[in-house]
């Protein structure tokens, strides 16, 4: 059994969880989530706590252990308290605008960008050169994130472009004569 399906998913008192045979629902405050499951993995709720087995010792469902219960746990904080990634937009012009569902970015080309944020995830930009991505899903939020950061990536000589706000941009020393 895998060492992070040992550890059981604790669920608050305001997240109610429904357990079938092929598939889990995980229902909260922030809304609804559910994830499909795979034969080689089983689950038990026992009091206020989810554990997570192997139907087998085979490496492939040892494996799937653990890749489900931190599934399992990134839906019972999505719907508790939820997912933020905060992007910071860093260059002379470059600047982000909310209108609607649509983000326009001016990232030094030629033309603005227009992103379209799909329904699930709340954007909200409090100045020009920030970005909030917010949802209850871990992955969609990591993914759009990424998403508006492959428009333009940190570059390694001035750093100017999109970057998460925990990101480090090394600088490179630029040629000397």
């Amino acid at each position: 059994m895998s060492r992070i399906s040992k550890n059981p998913v604790t669920i608050p008192a305001n997240v109610e969880v429904t357990i079938s045979a092929s598939k889990i629902i995980v229902k909260g405050p922030n809304g609804a989530l559910e994830q499909e499951l795979k034969s080689e993995v089983h689950l038990k709720q026992e009091n206020n706590a989810i554990v997570v087995n192997s139907t087998d010792g085979s490496k492939f469902s040892n494996a799937m252990s653990g890749t489900i219960r931190s599934l399992v746990a990134n839906m019972v904080k999505g719907v508790s308290a939820g997912f933020e990634k905060k992007l910071l937009l860093v260059g002379v012009g470059y600047r982000a605008q909310l209108s609607g569902n649509n983000i326009s970015l001016s990232l030094g080309y030629s033309h603005p960008i227009s992103y379209s944020v799909p329904q699930g995830i709340n954007v909200e930009i409090p100045t020009q050169t920030e970005i909030i991505i917010k949802g209850i899903d871990k992955q969609q939020v990591g993914q759009i994130a990424a998403e508006i950061r492959a428009f333009r990536k940190p570059e390694p000589y001035k750093g100017k472009g999109v970057r998460y706000s925990d990101e480090t941009v090394i600088l490179k020393e630029a040629k000397k004569k």
